[in-house]
């Protein structure tokens, strides 16, 4: 979910001021008439008389200043740099042009130098709310949400009533995860201008990081019909649809944003998830690469001097590096195709987490594993693991499933043999909470939906005829089990489970694995392992919709939550199952 801080542009009536340099008696009318014609949205008209009164006086700064206000109004925020800059060259302490001139660089996604530009307005008026809000934006685009918190309350203060700077406060306070707080700071901005736009979304956004989906649904629909051409809404609007399991509503509402905004990465990346989740693998694998440009992961884009590999181009004899990317989950359930690969002719390397690195070695195909941050070998080409889906031409039915493609290692699976010998109960694994990832605010939304409380399984703890092993790893969520009773009902080794593939060989000596939608569940299965996931209504399109079974992982069976999104159901089926089991071993 993404929205733009509201930044407040000095095109105020108050803020063009008086000429600064002027022959009043030729230029002041003028310049009054351009002033009215600009206040008035009549841009065309505006630029052509700021221009009259350049032939006047060419360094009149009013006129430069205000040309370069209208080149980003009418879209070009990199001429309205230019454009200020020379007007800064005939007053370089102006602070409104100083404003302008970062609003416009915001713009451009220079955000550094945006908040420099601000920064200059605010040495010289340490009050100046525009700024200060504006300063705001800029960091929260740096992802220095505390301090852009910290702007918008002095905004605050000096000026209670700045709904902008509510609004914005509320949306930084959703990527500090404080939601409650988020949506009360939305709710004032409404209240001091309840037509405002950019709150509502907001609003909606805060909603739906609290799973308030219908009501986040309501506000971002209010957004549009105060600003239809909203493309971040719209897009927004989407993903809240897809969370409601309305696929083809949110697909509609994403291709407005995009008729709107063409390159909009973001909305690309929400159609994408939704066409994979519907089954629409052609134009969802397409869509995909569209997430290199998003906030979310175009850190993570590694930008190599050889060529990308998307499956044209002759393979045979060639060097192919295929690095993993994202979760442990992905490098899992992506590194099938390596195999597939190799079987062209290509010579794999193949780049992964540390912690892969030696369940990796057991895969087919791949002539070097490496651990991503060590020097790369020679190679000729690239291609990023869940790019192999494009690249293979993936579909439905043409996912490689046969498993297993990865091993763990004889020995280790020995070692653990000989520790459960004389354990003759049916052996099952436990997973019940994800990877929190705080430093990625969308994961961590998601882990929040996807993760139980180790108290939420009591039901199946009781269940007697087995015993639980805890495959669970994680500070907070082992505490769950190791500081309460419950510990009594599952044995937990998971201090000796320093990687993954220490993790598979105990696995391996398991009979069925439970879990939640994590790394731990896609090793089940491609171990070839019976793995039962308890998954989330608003499943991840891997999952895909209304299937007790997987077309990546035949071992899985999947027990989903209703439409009330609880997880008591989802217990209260998987612990019916398990009895059933229990009785047929």
């Amino acid at each position: 979910m993404k929205n733009k801080p509201k930044i407040r542009f000095g095109n105020e009536p108050e803020e063009f001021g008086q000429p600064q340099q002027a022959e009043l008696s030729r230029m002041a009318p003028l310049l009054a008439n351009a002033l009215a014609l600009h206040q008035a949205g009549r841009l065309a008209e505006a630029e052509k008389v700021y221009k009259q009164v350049l032939d006047i006086q060419s360094d009149q700064f009013d006129s430069l200043h205000l040309l370069g206000v209208i080149l980003f109004q009418r879209g070009d925020p990199a001429a309205s740099v230019e454009q200020i800059d020379r007007a800064l060259k005939t007053s370089p302490n102006d602070v409104v042009a100083l404003n302008n001139r970062g609003n416009a660089l915001l713009a451009l996604r220079r955000f550094d130098q945006a908040l420099a530009s601000y920064d200059r307005a605010l040495a010289l008026r340490p009050d100046y709310a525009d700024a200060l809000c504006n300063c705001g934006a800029a960091l929260h685009e740096l992802k220095r949400y505390h301090e852009a918190l910290a702007a918008c309350d002095r905004v605050i203060a000096l000026q209670p009533d700045y709904a902008e700077a509510h609004s914005n406060r509320g949306n930084t306070l959703r990527e500090l995860r404080r939601y409650d707080e988020a949506l009360e700071a939305c709710d004032r901005a409404l209240a001091l201008m309840p037509d405002f736009a950019e709150a509502h979304c907001n609003r909606g956004n805060a909603l739906h990081a609290l799973q308030r989906f219908d009501e986040a649904l309501t506000s971002f629909d209010r957004a549009l019909a105060l600003r239809p051409a909203y493309a971040e809404a719209l897009s927004n609007r989407g993903v809240t649809l897809q969370d409601l399991m309305r696929c083809e509503e949110a697909l509609a509402s994403v291709s407005r944003a995009l008729a709107l905004r063409p390159d909009f990465a973001g909305a690309h990346f929400n159609e994408a998830l939704c066409r994979l989740l519907i089954g629409d693998f052609e134009r969802g694998w397409q869509k995909h690469e569209w997430r290199w440009q998003t906030d979310q992961l175009a850190n993570e884009r590694r930008n190599f001097r050889q060529p990308l590999w998307l499956g044209s181009g002759e393979l045979a004899g060639r060097t192919l590096l295929l690095h993993a990317e994202q979760g442990f989950g992905d490098t899992l359930q992506f590194c099938r195709y390596v195999p597939v690969v190799a079987a062209r002719g290509a010579r794999v390397i193949l780049e992964v987490q540390g912690p892969l690195r030696e369940l990796m070695r057991t895969l087919a195909g791949p002539a070097q594993v490496i651990t991503r941050g060590e020097p790369l070998p020679a190679f000729d080409l690239h291609c990023p693991l869940l790019s192999l889906p494009l690249a293979l031409g993936t579909r439905l039915d043409t996912i490689p499933a046969r498993t297993p493609y990865l091993a763990a290692s004889e020995n280790k699976v020995r070692a653990w043999r000989d520790r459960l010998a004389g354990r003759e109960k049916p052996k099952i694994g436990l997973v019940w909470a994800g990877n929190p990832a705080k430093e990625l605010p969308n994961s961590n939304r998601i882990d929040a939906l996807r993760s139980l409380e180790l108290a939420q399984l009591a039901p199946l703890l009781e269940v007697s005829d087995c015993e639980f092993y805890s495959l669970q790893k994680g500070a907070a969520a082992i505490a769950q089990l190791r500081d309460t009773t419950w510990r009594e009902h599952v044995v937990d080794w998971t201090d000796d489970l320093h990687d993954f593939s220490d993790t598979a060989a105990l696995i391996e000596n398991l009979d069925l694995v439970i879990a939640v939608d994590t790394a731990v569940a896609h090793l089940a299965g491609a171990l070839n392992k019976p793995i039962w996931l308890l998954n989330r209504y608003n499943t991840c399109w891997r999952w895909l919709l209304d299937r007790e079974d997987s077309p990546w992982y035949p071992t899985v069976r999947l027990f989903r939550q209703d439409a009330g999104r609880q997880w008591d159901g989802v217990v209260t089926r998987v612990c019916a199952a398990l009895r059933d089991y229990l009785r047929g071993s």
